[in-house]
């Protein structure tokens, strides 16, 4: 192992810059991870690729980029408890401070410290380089029958989208609408279909991205995006509407179809980020005693979980993956992600190059 390794970082200008930074040491409870996989999240577009919009929680400080990493860990200090040299692990993109009432949740993603919250790729170094600096806290085991591209899904999208199915329940009995056929809206149709769901309708006005779900066999039915798709999915459901809606996509007019598609008594979950939406709250939602829930990533014990599942049911999320370029070629993973002309997209190292 050298001493020096290559990474990404964002300047918010729609473009990456390949830098040379100090391979990290690892302390008291951290891991050294050879980065094997990363993959790019929309969210990474939305508030930093393109300009450096987000804040808070969101606020980019320049780290080098990546908040879907997966690896093998090469190197460890002083204090680990459960992992060790060797082990392929995926990592809960938010290092949270461990004492909140959140963090204790197991909810890092809303830990409520100043100080000690700190996204990796976001506030502290992330996994678009050979090597990423972890706290062992952070980390899942990643099973054998899983690839690193499979695990570095699970470290946001997938844990995200389960997040949101958990809340509103998908089984047998449900017919689900997911509108917005991003790599979130992909997985919410994958994760429907191995949860059990009796019928899968997707919804997206990008061709490409309709092919894709029509290709991997995510959705049952496919449809554009138009003033209609709400005639359309009750067409399909018998007049009803679906029991389960989840909306991907942050649109306006896609997050009106998820609501008034919906059956009554359905439940609804937003994940998709930022945007606005209108609905009139008597005919929507409060006389068909629809419920709406809002869903922001996942817990660690969620994502442990989901892992597990996934290696049970046998699906792989790396099925999503449309596109893989080496580091050096990371300027073009993220301007094809920012086209919304492809599924997932992941830098990738090693056996992962494929």
């Amino acid at each position: 192992m050298g001493k020096k390794m290559m990474g990404a970082i964002l300047p918010g200008n729609s473009t990456v810059e390949l830098k040379e930074f100090d391979v990290p040491v690892p302390g008291h409870g951290e891991v050294l991870i050879k980065t094997k996989s990363s993959t790019i999240c929309g969210s990474d577009i939305r508030a930093i690729y393109r300009e450096h919009t987000g804040k808070g929680p969101e606020g980019y400080q320049g780290v080098i980029a990546g908040h879907e990493p997966c690896g093998q860990i090469v190197e460890t200090g002083p204090g680990l408890r459960r992992f060790k040299k060797g082990d392929r692990v995926v990592i809960y993109h938010i290092s949270g401070c461990g004492v909140c009432n959140d963090c204790r949740r197991g909810y890092m993603i809303s830990c409520t410290s100043e100080k000690y919250r700190r996204a990796y790729g976001w506030q502290r170094d992330g996994g678009m380089a050979e090597y990423i600096l972890a706290e062992e806290k952070d980390l899942v085991l990643l099973p054998d029958n899983l690839t690193y591209t499979d695990g570095a899904q699970v470290a946001c999208g997938f844990g995200t989208v389960y997040e949101g199915l958990e809340k509103i329940g998908i089984s047998g009995n449900d017919n689900v609408l997911v509108t917005g056929l991003g790599p979130v809206g992909m997985a919410a149709l994958m994760l429907s279909k191995a949860l059990g769901a009796s019928m899968t309708i997707g919804i997206d006005v990008i061709p490409e991205r309709l092919e894709i779900c029509k290709n991997l066999g995510l959705a049952d039915h496919v449809l554009t995006a138009g003033p209609d798709n709400v005639e359309e999915v009750r067409a399909l459901t018998g007049g009803m509407g679906c029991e389960k809606t989840v909306d991907c996509s942050a649109n306006d007019q896609a997050r009106q179809v998820a609501i008034r598609a919906a059956r009554k008594w359905g439940k609804i979950v937003f994940i998709g980020e930022g945007g606005k939406v209108e609905f009139n709250p008597s005919p929507d939602i409060i006389h068909d005693q629809k419920t709406i829930f809002g869903s922001w990533v996942t817990n660690i014990w969620r994502m442990e979980e989901l892992v597990e599942r996934i290696s049970r049911w046998g699906i792989h999320p790396e099925d999503l993956v449309t596109h893989r370029f080496p580091l050096e070629k990371a300027s073009d993973a993220y301007s094809l992600m920012a086209s919304g002309k492809c599924g997932k997209v992941a830098v990738v190292f090693d056996e992962e190059i494929k």
